[in-house]
């Protein structure tokens, strides 16, 4: 594991099927980094009964969406635990521009800044095809594809011999093309925000997951150095 001189604040981007899970669990490892999932920290703030997470669960029991407000104090609060001494990787948060400056602002007041902000560059057409075409072992939740990873044996799990195999409703080819659509409607003023701020970096990830993580490392390696 590499050690970081200052905690690091990395930012992941890309659409659906890019990879993010699968990159942010390696740079975990790599770098000593804790994966921060807007959804997890908010069941999570709400389960411990935080300050944040009783404001949170109101809202949700309103039936009303979270304010950005509310999500940044739950994130400051997580980022102030000493098991991400080392830093983390924001997944789902920032998604809009308004979000970035604040949590730009939050960083400041602590005395941190964003280390990079990485996006995984992808052809849309070939999301189409990797997304839609991805399944699961009901079992154990190993990942198969129809193009690119079918079990060794039909219809038979690798890792834990299930026979149970499942899709996510949502993918399939429409609606992955939605999900797209809407990703790149949204996430362009935030690569604008972070180029303008020098953070930016991009990294090609069509290629297999080990070029792909050997370029994110790279990143990394540079922006910590």
């Amino acid at each position: 594991m590499s050690e970081l001189s200052k905690p690091a604040v990395v930012i992941l981007l890309g659409p659906p099927g890019a990879g993010k899970g699968t990159q942010a669990r390696i740079l975990e490892e790599q770098f000593g980094l804790v994966q921060l999932s807007t959804g997890d920290l908010l069941r999570a703030a709400v389960a411990a009964g935080t300050d944040a997470g009783q404001k949170a669960k109101a809202v949700m029991e309103s039936g009303g969406l979270v304010s950005d407000e509310i999500v940044l104090e739950i994130i400051n609060d997580r980022m102030r635990a000493a098991d991400v001494a080392q830093g983390v990787i924001l997944d789902g948060f920032p998604r809009t521009k308004g979000q970035a400056e604040a949590l730009d602002a939050m960083l400041a007041e602590a005395g941190q800044e964003i280390t990079a902000a990485i996006s995984l560059e992808v052809d849309d057409a070939a999301m189409v095809a990797r997304v839609s075409g991805r399944y699961t072992c009901g079992m154990c939740g190993e990942g198969y594809h129809d193009s690119f990873k079918q079990p060794a044996v039909a219809g038979v799990c690798d890792k834990c011999g299930g026979t149970n195999f499942k899709r996510r409703a949502d993918d399939n080819a429409d609606t992955v093309a939605a999900r797209l659509a809407a990703y790149h409607a949204d996430t362009a003023p935030l690569i604008g925000h972070f180029d303008r701020a020098g953070v930016l970096r991009r990294v090609d990830a069509m290629q297999d997951i080990g070029p792909v993580t050997a370029q994110l490392i790279s990143v990394m390696d540079g922006a910590i150095g």
